[in-house]
């Protein structure tokens, strides 16, 4: 079996740096510590409000980075930026102003132009396009409608359970085989720690794990490199 490949989302670094406005820490550098410990790939999610990852941020792991996913909504200035750039990957999420972080997956349940639009102008620009979606059967049948190689299954459920039962971690095991019979390639991200990565990582259809947050803080205490290492053994279990 080819091992899960894994992502580290940055963003969190850049969050440390906008607190004072400075230039450190740097996602860029913190990219490139993260490919030394192992990482495939490196994800980014230029939000419309930039709370943390800015424009110069984009335009600068592009040439920095082996790979790079782009976490992007359907903002007209952010599309035309990604579009530009042409990034490998280009993942659509929902974003809401209040939110601390992303909370939810794409709502996929009634038409949306704007979506189909965006899809197809990153595809023109030679992105892999993502959906980023619940772990639900009805919203990746409308993922593969919508003609995009690829999800990322949203694990805040079983993150926020996993101690207390295995409903939401059988819930991913069931949206993962949908998706893969579907033809789909098939990601997955959001709330995964150290703690309890392994069971997902162990989904044989997962191809792939966006993980930040829990990597970043653990980078505060041991440095990036390691938090990269660590985190590719906790995914061996």
């Amino acid at each position: 079996m080819t091992p899960t490949r894994l992502y580290i989302n940055v963003d969190h670094v850049a969050t440390v740096r906008q607190a004072r406005r400075t230039d450190e820490p740097d996602p860029v550098e913190a990219a490139l510590l993260c490919q030394q410990g192992g990482a495939e790939g490196i994800t980014a999610h230029l939000r419309e409000d930039r709370r943390h990852i800015q424009d110069h941020d984009v335009e600068r792991l592009m040439p920095a980075v082996q790979v790079l996913n782009l976490e992007l909504a359907t903002s007209p200035d952010v599309v035309a930026l990604v579009c530009r750039l042409g990034p490998y990957q280009a993942t659509l999420v929902p974003e809401r102003r209040e939110e601390i972080t992303t909370e939810g997956g794409l709502d996929l349940a009634h038409p949306n132009p704007k979506m189909r639009e965006t899809i197809r102008r990153l595809e023109e620009a030679g992105a892999r396009v993502s959906l980023f979606i619940d772990p639900d059967l009805r919203t990746i049948d409308a993922a593969k409608d919508l003609g995009v190689p690829a999800i990322e299954l949203h694990t805040g459920r079983y993150a926020n359970t996993w101690r207390q039962n295995n409903s939401a971690l059988e819930e991913l095991q069931r949206a993962a085989r949908h998706a893969a019979d579907m033809g789909l390639f098939v990601h997955a991200g959001h709330g995964l720690t150290y703690a309890n990565v392994a069971p997902v990582a162990a989904i044989p259809e997962i191809e792939e794990l966006n993980i930040g947050h829990s990597v970043v803080s653990r980078s505060v205490m041991v440095g990036m490199r390691q938090a990269v290492e660590e985190m590719r053994r906790a995914m061996e279990g």
